[in-house]
């Protein structure tokens, strides 16, 4: 959610960049929304357990890509590695970037912008993501270019992230920096937000799905360690 108050822990500052998901969410035009439901309710667990004895246990249909989620190489290509495949170690804990390109549509990474970032998360700051969940959000939405794409595979990166709609244009079918980067097994997180709060460097990243065999994408609870 934007605007999450950071937390401090140990000396650190844990710092959300996820979107909140509620019922009904709308994160990308013709997915599903989520529901979000009960399978025991607190009233009905008193039956089972006896007064004052309460539990309630959620149920969630859930399209993969809601709120923040995180893409694995199967999302594009049928031969790429899942979400029970993916690699800890460019997800959780890893030292991390933010580039800030607000202002910006068509955003060309340089050589410069990625030298020395080698097992380092890129995020890529727009400010887009104080448009989510309104009509505005798909609207002229800020994303990488292919050559970009490039420079990332070439620069070693961990893993890349975006406060957009996508990382890619939606003008026409083409996803060159989803087909570049996943062909190189480097995991995209979209959609994410509070980017504005952190430093340009300096923090450690951590976006982990559930390790799920069978799907590219799902949902993460990504944050920064400041």
């Amino acid at each position: 959610m934007a605007g999450a108050e950071p937390q401090h822990t140990r000396g650190m500052t844990l710092i959300d960049l996820s979107h909140t998901i509620t019922d009904g969410l709308d994160t990308y035009p013709g997915l599903p929304a989520p529901i979000v439901a009960e399978h025991l309710s607190r009233a009905a667990a008193e039956e089972i357990y006896g007064p004052g004895i309460t539990f309630q246990i959620g149920l969630i249909t859930l399209c993969t890509n809601t709120g923040t989620y995180l893409d694995t190489p199967f999302h594009r290509f049928a031969d790429g590695h899942d979400l029970a495949g993916l690699d800890l170690e460019r997800v959780a804990g890893v030292p991390a970037v933010c580039l800030d390109r607000t202002g910006e549509r068509a955003i060309e990474l340089t050589e410069a912008d990625v030298a020395g970032l080698a097992g380092h998360a890129v995020l890529i700051r727009t400010d887009h993501s104080r448009h989510f969940a309104t009509p505005d959000y798909t609207v002229e939405h800020p994303f990488l270019t292919g050559r970009s794409a490039d420079l990332l595979v070439a620069a070693e990166v961990a893993c890349v992230g975006i406060d957009s709609l996508n990382i890619d244009s939606t003008e026409g079918g083409e996803r060159p920096v989803h087909t570049t980067l996943l062909r190189n097994e480097i995991p995209i997180v979209e959609h994410l937000t509070n980017l504005a709060t952190l430093p340009s460097e300096g923090f450690r990243f951590t976006a982990v799905p559930p390790k799920i065999e069978g799907a590219g994408t799902f949902t993460v609870r990504a944050f920064a360690e400041v």
